[in-house]
């Protein structure tokens, strides 16, 4: 693992499962960043914890070479010592038990949790038997996730689900899912992975209600996270993954009288959310969780700090400004940088070139708000 600070430790970070009970009490949503490949970076969770952001996923890594391959951890995972670090969930693809137990093993002591990747729609994942093609062996991943947890307990973690909350070596083990065209073979897998409602294999369980072929311009299948919400949300903290772009609009709204009301599609008047995970939303706007309908200044500014002491590759951190800086996903279209300064955005050759850049905006901006006020 890569650290960034002067200790091989992060430090403890609250259990999960304490973090969705928190939210529970409080009558409030757990916020998630989903796993986004190349971009859930240590600097780009910081920034978005920062704006509210409650659970941060790592972009998936695959367990195999995670076990094997020293460069690969240092590579894949990144966290921080001497700057907050955000409670991190570390997703891991696999389809052999062995190998998931063993990486979790690897990973217990940097991360809060560990994460299966039962999601991921991309031809060369399914090939692989990873992803959503996991969808169809509910077996293998009832195997996988018993097998990591007691591996984890065997080493000394606190893997008792909610009777362990309070306990600094609590750890978390979940799933990321998708769901089938016929939704009974999408309960029939999670009857199998979640296991006795009083000793469940799994901790939570993210739902992103669309297809392994469903594209992402399709909005998510409502009915069935009705379905599935009404069924498990008693059993298990259910998160919603999919068209979380803006909280003005999200799918489900919450309510004073702590119900959820339909946005546009007929639903019934409740269903029982813990909370939403969101990528494409985060991505163009990190300050998503803390309300901004669109990406602030501010935020441009935090992720690039956070840049500089939790390094990025130069293209990757320009892509990131890339997104914030255009016009988001959420109702509020408005962008940062016109078309022909997001123009000149893409021109900068190196990070100094683009650290100049946004300096010069930056103080535009602030040369026009002074001149507006006076």
């Amino acid at each position: 693992m890569a650290i960034s600070g002067d200790s091989l430790s992060p430090g403890p970070t609250p259990h999960p499962l304490k973090i969705f009970d928190a939210a529970r009490k409080q009558d409030k949503f757990v916020y998630a960043c989903a796993p986004m490949v190349r971009y859930s970076k240590l600097a780009f969770r910081q920034t978005v914890h920062q704006y509210g952001t409650d659970l941060c996923w790592t972009p998936m890594i695959l367990a195999k070479e995670f076990n094997r391959n020293e460069f690969a951890r240092d590579s894949d995972l990144t966290i921080s010592t001497s700057h907050p670090q955000p409670p991190t969930i570390l997703q891991f693809g696999a389809n052999i038990p062995l190998e998931l137990a063993r990486a979790s093993s690897l990973a217990a002591p940097f991360v809060s949790g560990v994460d299966l990747n039962c999601g991921c729609p991309q031809a060369w994942a399914c090939a692989e038997t990873l992803g959503a093609a996991l969808m169809d062996q509910r077996a293998l991943v009832r195997d996988m996730v018993t097998e990591t947890r007691e591996r984890l307990r065997q080493d000394g973690w606190a893997v008792g689900l909610e009777s362990d909350m309070e306990n600094p070596k609590g750890r978390s083990v979940s799933v990321k899912i998708r769901v089938h065209h016929d939704l009974r073979k999408t309960i029939d897998f999670l009857d199998t992975v979640i296991g006795h409602p009083q000793a469940r294999n799994v901790d939570w369980v993210t739902i992103h209600p669309r297809t392994r072929h469903t594209p992402s311009t399709t909005p998510i299948f409502t009915e069935a996270l009705e379905i599935l919400t009404e069924k498990y949300s008693s059993t298990l903290p259910l998160l919603l993954s999919g068209d979380v772009f803006d909280l003005s609009t999200l799918p489900l709204r919450h309510t004073k009288a702590d119900t959820f009301t339909a946005k546009d599609t007929p639903r019934p008047s409740t269903t029982h959310l813990s909370g939403f995970m969101s990528a494409r939303g985060l991505l163009t706007n990190p300050a998503l969780f803390a309300g901004y309908a669109a990406c602030p200044w501010e935020a441009v500014e935090t992720l690039m700090c956070k840049v500089a002491r939790a390094p990025l590759p130069f293209k990757l951190a320009l892509h990131h400004v890339q997104e914030m800086t255009g016009p988001g996903m959420g109702s509020e279209k408005g962008a940062l940088l016109s078309k022909r300064e997001r123009g000149e955005l893409n021109g900068c050759g190196s990070m100094v070139e683009l650290v100049d850049f946004l300096d010069g905006k930056m103080e535009e901006r602030m040369g026009r708000v002074m001149r507006r006020d006076l």
